[in-house]
């Protein structure tokens, strides 16, 4: 099956004007210098239809420049995009047909409007068949209950309320695409789970592709099988999360609860990072040593009553990947 999404060697350079330290001009204000910013500096990936992808990066990495530039509305410095068959930023207004869009921070609904008369002005724009805008109308409004606020200015609608309709403005016209940015951001964790649940659906129901950015990890561990990072405008990993804790993830913790109170212990290859009564934590590497062998070493020591062993939570194994504190980042 051919990919829905196609990017290849894609760069997004901007040029960025700053004053240059220790050069002063005429007026003896510091001259100014205009240097070269990479974005996006030559990523290549690929999305097959009805997937659905976790987009993830810190704060000024590349991920919305990416989203700009797979919608048309920023123009590639270079490198090949093609969604849906089409070439965004040529084929922009036939490409709104394929495409959905929600951005957490804006919204596509008129503030001063009713939210069931925003509906009616999207069926319009979009020239939705009555009949299909109804029975999308219908089905979304349903799913995401948005029945009770449909006469209700969007204006005095709360954020996980605007942030609903939303999501049902962006899907009225049946995309095979939608682009998340930051869909839960500030909402309480009800309305994460029905946006969850919504969305989860969507897919399996509809096939609709999704390419979800997001600060919340818990977002795509219930929603994506496959994650890509990009940090500094680079594509540092693209695969499941399944293996990305297995690459990066080699930290794991055992814990251990004792007979009775006891020294920590001392055994090859871990160290106990914390003791709290007949409890203690001990923290190795899988690299150095399995479960089993330090299990066996702890029980020859001690007599236990009980263990557990917690793997690494994907939240800190992004956070230690993006601050550059896994040597398996470069590879």
């Amino acid at each position: 099956m051919a990919p829905i999404v196609s990017v290849e060697n894609l760069e997004k350079r901007f040029a960025v004007s700053r004053k240059r330290q220790g050069a002063r001009g005429l007026l003896g204000k510091l001259a100014r210098e205009t240097i070269d910013v990479r974005a996006v500096d030559g990523i290549s990936f690929s999305i097959q239809p009805g997937e659905m992808v976790g987009y993830i990066g810190p704060n000024g990495a590349g991920k919305s420049t990416t989203i700009k530039m797979l919608t048309g509305i920023l123009v590639p410095s270079s490198g090949l995009v093609r969604v849906a068959g089409l070439d965004p930023s040529r084929r922009r207004i036939e490409l709104t047909r394929h495409i959905g869009m929600v951005f957490g921070q804006r919204t596509q609904l008129w503030w001063d409007l009713p939210l069931r008369d925003s509906f009616d002005l999207l069926r319009y724009i979009y020239r939705v068949p009555v009949e299909r805008f109804r029975v999308n109308l219908d089905t979304f409004v349903e799913l995401l209950d948005l029945g009770p606020v449909l006469d209700t200015p969007v204006r005095q609608l709360s954020l996980g309320q605007r942030m609903r309709g939303d999501l049902a403005a962006s899907l009225l016209h049946d995309p095979e695409i939608l682009y998340l940015d930051e869909p839960t951001i500030g909402l309480d964790v009800v309305v994460k789970a029905r946006i969850r649940e919504f969305l989860a659906e969507l897919n399996r129901e509809r096939g609709v592709t999704v390419l979800l950015t997001t600060h919340d990890i818990s977002d795509i561990e219930r929603l994506c099988s496959r994650v890509m990072i990009i940090d500094r405008g680079h594509l540092i990993y693209d695969g499941s999360l399944s293996a990305i804790k297995e690459r990066f993830g080699d930290e794991r913790m055992l814990v251990v609860d004792l007979e009775e109170p006891a020294p920590p212990i001392d055994v090859p290859g871990a160290i106990v990072e914390k003791v709290d009564g007949p409890r203690q934590w001990l923290r190795f590497h899988r690299s150095e040593t399995t479960a089993a062998a330090l299990i066996a070493a702890v029980a020859a020591r001690v007599r236990l009553r009980d263990l557990t062993i917690e793997e690494p939570e994907i939240e800190d194994i992004v956070r230690r990947i993006y601050g550059g504190a896994d040597p398996g980042r470069a590879r």
